[in-house]
């Protein structure tokens, strides 16, 4: 779990610092958490970790990153 965890960690990172790749995470978010954690995960699993991400980093909302990300345009 500890590596879930902390694998989480480095995709909000990743999410919060690279805006190539909170667009790729916005546009196919299973593919972009497959990048970072380098292995094929059952979808079930993906699909946990991408609502975990998406819950860290508020995606859905102005307020989160891509709020954040739309307003330095």
């Amino acid at each position: 779990m500890d590596d879930i965890k902390n694998k989480v960690e480095e995709i909000v990172n990743k999410i919060k610092n690279d805006g190539d790749f909170a667009n790729k995470f916005k546009n196919d978010p299973v593919k972009a958490v497959e990048g970072v954690i380098g292995v094929d995960l059952p979808d079930d699993q993906i699909n946990q970790v991408v609502g975990i991400v998406k819950t860290k980093v508020n995606f859905d909302s102005n307020d989160g990153i891509v709020g954040k990300i739309k307003g330095l345009f």
